[in-house]
Formats: C-alpha cells, structure tokens, sequence
C-alpha cells in the first residue's frame, strides 16, 4: 500500500509540471535528473539561506549553478511550474537565447495578483509602489507575460537587483548570438505568502560558464521598510 500511494505521489507531483511553449518547436522537455536537481535545491540550499543582515545580494556554492549545463545540448526551452496550493509561484527554468526573446511589446500583467501582493506605497521608494510584480525569468528573455507561474511579488530593491542579471544574460545573447541556461526558484518560509527572497543560477551554455556564470540568493527587502512575509503588510520603519 506505501509503495502505491508512493506511486501515485510521485505522478500526482509531475502533473504539477507546466511546460509553456508557446507552440515553438524548440521547447523540449526536462529528464529525470533536471527535475531531481529542482528538488534538491529547495531542500538543501534554501533552507539553508542565512537571515538577511544587509547585504541584499549573496553568492550561493561559491556562485556555480546547481544544475549541470551539459544537459541541454544548446537547444532553448522554458519551463514554468504550476504555483502552489497557496498561489505562490514555484520555479521557472530555461535556456534562453536569440530564438526565445519577445517579438512583441509586453502587456499590461495588472490583473495579476501574486501571493502576498499589497499596494503599500511610500515616498522613500523609488516609483512610490514598495511592490513589483516580478517575473521569474524576465520578458525580456521570453516573452512569458500572463503566466501566474511566472511572477511573483517583490519589492522594488529586489526587482532592481534582479535586472541586472537579467540584462547580463541579454546582453551575451545579443553579443554572442549563444544561449544560457537559467533558473530562478523563490524562497518561501513555511506558508508565508511573500517570498523571503529569489535564488537566481544563470550559466553560457556554448562555452560552459566562461562569459556568464552565476548563483546567487537576493532578498526580498527594502530599506526602511518592515515587513511581514506571512502576509506582505508593511510599516515604514521610524
């Protein structure tokens, strides 16, 4: 009977997976070892996140990605998990490149309320709004706009940090005309409904890590401003 319901547990997880292509022709699908290696990063290296204490960006595994490059033989894909019981977005993983960038202009994401969203909005925030709906993987690398599975709420502090890492990728497959293999893996605590923070692993794919290689864990802060992560209230800190 354990060995059924075990079973059944592990095809019930699978059909959790979304893969979103958009009808490409590139978009392939993931082995047994690239979702093993999903797993293993949720357990052994988010958990293992230390509390925030200013820095709002670390390197995690001395900044080598988790995920081993050699798996994706150059060819683009995106793969988006199903947000979980509680609405929170999971896991967003691609190899992204010339093929897979937008070829139109990004709608409104709006109607789109992310676990934790709140409209809090203070005058030491740039832009005023303390929250951004933030992309996993950006649109400016694929395109994926309306995808709840692929946004998130942030404060303005982390989506600023995570673009520059967006546009290091960008920038190298305008450049090189290569690929890079990306993963970006929110860090929720027990059933918080706001991410304590992002853990971002970015690799070139056609000349193994030499021109872009990265893991890091940003957090999910803003300076001066206090905040609940069971919710997503805040105060402005006096």
């Amino acid at each position: 009977m354990k060995i059924i319901l075990k079973i059944f547990a592990l095809l019930l997880a699978a059909s959790s997976l979304l893969l979103l292509g958009r009808d490409r022709e590139y978009i392939n699908s993931f082995s047994d070892v690239e979702k093993g290696a999903v797993e293993r990063v949720s357990k052994d290296v988010l958990k293992s996140i230390p509390l925030y204490y200013g820095d709002n960006v670390i390197e995690i595994n001395g900044g080598i990605p988790l995920f081993d490059v050699n798996d994706t033989e150059g060819k683009a894909f995106e793969f988006y998990q199903d947000t979980d019981g509680l609405g929170r977005a999971v896991m967003a993983f691609s190899c992204v490149g010339r093929e897979t960038l937008p070829d139109s202009e990004r709608e409104p994401i709006s109607s789109i309320r992310p676990s934790g969203w709140d409209s809090a909005s203070y005058d030491s925030v740039q832009g005023g709004s303390l929250y951004n709906r933030c992309h996993l993987i950006a649109f400016s690398l694929t395109g994926e706009n309306l995808n709840p599975g692929n946004l998130m709420t942030g404060t303005r502090n982390m989506n600023n940090a995570m673009g520059s890492y967006e546009r290091m990728i960008l920038d190298h497959i305008r450049d090189t005309g290569g690929h890079v293999l990306y993963r970006a893996t929110p860090y929720f605590k027990g059933r918080e409904l706001l991410a304590r923070g992002i853990l971002l692993e970015g690799c070139s794919v056609e000349d193994g890590g030499e021109s872009v290689c990265f893991a890091v864990f940003i957090y999910n802060v803003q300076p001066g401003i206090s905040i609940d992560y069971k919710t997503g209230e805040s105060y402005e800190i006096q």
